[in-house]
């Protein structure tokens, strides 16, 4: 699928900004950069890109991001910016022949919301726009500056502009388009209106916009200071899991979303903070194998930092969009290795201070516990994703941050012994109740 981006305009109300409005950053991240990545996420694998205003910043921007990310973007320079949108939109008019995505090179949209419109398809439709009819209390949108819509009962858009009265959703600037647009841009043009939302106005006109409303996802028209602060939380936001526990989701990620913030802008690798996170619990591991109260303090309270260190890698690489499948084995591989040593480490300063049988017994069985409770979480949460739970509330989850916590906190209390008695009930514990969970939910 092509993909058409606008970034032709001026963008002069993001004052305080050296960068053009487009290559403002994001979590570290170019806003156009995030435009780009997130529909190629959507399935776009050829990218327009129509400049104008700051044609020479973008088209050096872009070549470089071009090399860096092996995209196949495309620069269109558009000498006329100041008559509208629609002109943009039809510097492509000779290369775009089959349906295409249209976007906005200043809107922060989420890959959800473009996997949802491409989805869907345009079926009937010349055009297929995703709008948000949430008009109550929308944060995220300015009212008096948003592009209007109106849509009818049957789906289909009756009227678009900014002023329009009445309107019932609002414009995100996300368009699946065929080329029949162009001609009609061309008419709206000899109209004396040079604007995108003139030629969709045409084609409403007869029957053939659609209205996607969105229900997965979020967009941020980022015109001003305060949409860019809007736009950095929900970036921030988005970073959280839906499998995350409860020390993960109230202690860890408050902590680590903020330090992976600065982290992402620094251009800080993910594998650096891997290893670092798994060189700090190692340390707290090494720590716990010398006697006496205050080793074992210090190395809960850095098993407790890796715990949140170990959320920062993925925040970063997420965040600059370098996600990848070793990278997340080798955080997992990491992981399992800094647990182990942790428990091992917690069960010889018990075994020092009590000598027996019952303490290493003890110690094996909440390391095999902890180990067993990570194998099965991976299953147990793709499960969760799947049909299987959707529509009711998922269980709670009892896994690494819960471990590391305890931990923690047992070595703070010198309280090793108890401590590893704790994580054994409570790890292979966890595991029969994931059993029996799936059992009874799954036939």
């Amino acid at each position: 699928m092509n993909c058409l981006i606008l970034a032709a305009g001026q963008g002069s109300r993001l004052s305080g900004h050296d960068e053009p409005k487009p290559l403002v950053p994001v979590g570290g991240l170019p806003l156009l950069e995030r435009v780009i990545l997130a529909a190629r996420a959507a399935g776009a694998t050829s990218f327009y890109v129509v400049t104008g205003c700051h044609g020479e910043r973008l088209h050096t921007f872009l070549e470089d991001l071009r090399r860096r990310r092996s995209l196949a973007i495309t620069t269109l320079e558009n000498g006329v910016w100041e008559r509208g949108n629609g002109a943009s939109v039809l510097r492509a008019q000779d290369l775009l022949h089959e349906p295409f995505l249209l976007l906005m090179g200043d809107h922060l949209v989420s890959k959800e919301l473009l996997a949802s419109l491409v989805n869907t398809g345009l079926q009937d439709a010349d055009i297929r726009l995703a709008v948000d009819r949430t008009l109550i209390a929308n944060h995220l949108v300015d009212p008096e500056d948003a592009t209007r819509v109106l849509v009818a009962a049957d789906g289909k858009i009756t009227d678009i502009g900014k002023g329009i009265t009445p309107y019932n959703a609002y414009d995100t600037g996300c368009f699946l388009c065929t080329p029949r647009i162009f001609p009609a841009l061309e008419e709206a043009a000899r109209s004396g209106d040079s604007s995108l939302s003139a030629g969709v106005r045409l084609l409403a006109k007869r029957g053939k916009v659609w209205a996607h409303a969105v229900d997965r996802g979020y967009w941020v028209d980022v015109d001003t200071p305060a949409q860019l602060a809007k736009a950095e939380r929900l970036t921030r936001e988005s970073l959280r899991k839906a499998t995350d526990g409860p020390i993960s989701h109230y202690v860890n990620r408050p902590l680590s979303l903020r330090l992976s913030w600065v982290l992402a802008r620094w251009g800080t690798p993910p594998g650096v903070l891997s290893f670092l996170a798994f060189l700090v619990a190692g340390v707290g591991a090494a720590l716990m194998f010398l006697s006496g109260y205050l080793p074992l303090a210090l190395g809960g309270l850095l098993v407790q930092l890796s715990s949140i260190l170990d959320g920062c890698d993925g925040e970063v690489a997420r965040l600059q969009e370098r996600t990848s499948a070793f990278g997340g084995w080798l955080d997992s591989i990491l992981d399992r290795y800094a647990d182990a040593l942790i428990l091992v480490g917690l069960t010889y300063h018990a075994y020092r201070e009590r000598p027996g049988w019952l303490v290493l017994s003890i110690g094996l069985a909440a390391t095999v516990g902890a180990l067993i409770n990570t194998y099965s979480a991976a299953r147990f949460d793709d499960l969760l994703d799947g049909t299987a739970f959707r529509g009711r509330r998922p269980p709670l989850r009892i896994g690494r941050d819960i471990r590391l916590f305890v931990v923690f906190v047992g070595s703070l209390l010198n309280l090793p012994l108890a401590t590893l008695a704790f994580l054994a009930l409570l790890m292979n514990g966890e595991v029969a109740r994931r059993a029996v969970i799936l059992r009874t939910r799954i036939r």
